[in-house]
């Protein structure tokens, strides 16, 4: 019997650092677009919002200074999601000419108080509502949406690191819908040339 469970165990170990290894190599190639009932060059819904603050914010509308909007879905309760705050104060920083930077959540309002006041995000609306989350289908955190100028969904996926948030702005930039599509049609431009057809335009 205690050989079983020492086998057991060491299977297991085993298992969850191959698990690891492999997390680690898809981690760098894009945020990971899901399947969504709102999608990617859509009109997002417009949503009127209060935020912890009591403050108004309205996301989906065509936005008054003609910056895009990034939704980071989070939760106080997620590790990735609070490795990632520093690079998201960064980013809001350095792009602000551009982009406003919106969280989003669920839950009790004094545990989301005290962790944006720990986070340090009190400069940054941060709204909470099921019914946001469920209209872009969140299923797991951190995610992005990024809204243009327009309201239109410019690009989606999970956020787990700041190459994964930057990937939704070169994702709007080259006009698809997320990382993952950019590199798929570059393989298959590849396979054409090999195949002896000409590369599309």
């Amino acid at each position: 019997m205690g050989f079983a469970i020492l086998c057991l165990a060491v299977v297991t170990f085993a298992l969850a650092r191959q698990v690891g290894v492999i997390h680690q190599r898809i981690g760098p190639v894009g945020a990971l677009a899901l399947s969504k009932t709102v999608r990617v060059g859509e009109k997002s819904p417009e949503f009127q919002l209060d935020t912890l603050d009591g403050e108004a914010v309205v996301l989906g509308a065509p936005d008054p200074d003609g910056r895009s909007t990034l939704i980071t879905f989070l939760t106080p309760k997620c590790p990735v999601c609070a490795q990632l705050l520093p690079a998201l104060r960064s980013i809001a920083r350095e792009e602000s000419k551009w982009l406003r930077l919106v969280f989003a959540s669920d839950g009790d309002p004094a545990q989301h108080a005290e962790f944006r006041n720990r986070s340090r995000l009190d400069d940054f609306a941060y709204v909470l509502s099921p019914e946001l989350g469920m209209t872009y289908e969140i299923g797991k955190l951190p995610y992005g949406v990024l809204l243009d100028e327009n309201g239109f969904v410019a690009a989606q996926g999970l956020t787990n690191s700041r190459e994964h948030v930057e990937s939704l702005f070169e994702a709007k930039r080259l006009g698809v819908s997320s990382i993952q599509e950019f590199l798929e049609h570059q393989e298959e431009g590849r396979v054409l040339i090999a195949g002896g057809s000409q590369q599309p335009s």
